[in-house]
């Protein structure tokens, strides 16, 4: 019998697009690597890094992330040159990217990311399929999150009674 050992992978969130979750309905949910060079990966980990425009579009059957702002540090960027907004790839399997693909032209659709976080040593970025929201369909958000802290409210008082 073989024993399983438990994994104790640290995951800890650098940056989170907040943006996304109120401009979109987020579908599906993915996970993916990135390739980076060496100064872009010091500046994440000193959190100069903006993701909240970013999306990711398909070019010659490969994923790539654009828009995506890393500031290069000033001390350790001096003798290269460094494009804060380039592509950079992402490593997806090519049933995801197939996936991705279909699901993309369809109308409405984009893929946006959502947050950038270290899983042990390596950079990923979670990024989903979302699909555009109205007006209309914000404030029905927000209308019903208002009702769910009445209702919270309404309950506790309830309960302070008894």
């Amino acid at each position: 019998m073989l024993l399983k050992r438990k994994s104790s992978e640290k995951i800890s969130k650098i940056v989170i697009n907040k943006k996304a979750y109120h401009n979109y309905f987020i579908e599906k949910v993915f996970q993916s690597g990135l390739i980076l060079e060496g100064w872009e990966v010091k500046s994440i980990r000193s959190g100069k890094v903006n993701i909240s425009e970013s999306y990711i579009m398909n070019y010659c059957n490969e994923m790539y992330l654009c828009n995506s702002l890393i500031q290069p540090l000033y001390m350790s960027s001096n003798h290269i040159t460094c494009n804060p907004t380039r592509k950079r790839k992402l490593l997806l399997n090519k049933n995801e990217i197939d996936f991705l693909f279909l699901k993309k032209k369809n109308i409405g659709y984009t893929i946006i990311s959502l947050s950038l976080f270290w899983k042990k040593s390596w950079c990923k970025l979670e990024f989903g399929l979302a699909k555009g929201k109205s007006l209309q369909d914000k404030r029905i958000n927000l209308k019903n999150r208002e009702w769910e802290k009445e209702k919270l409210k309404i309950l506790k008082k309830t309960k302070e009674k008894y």
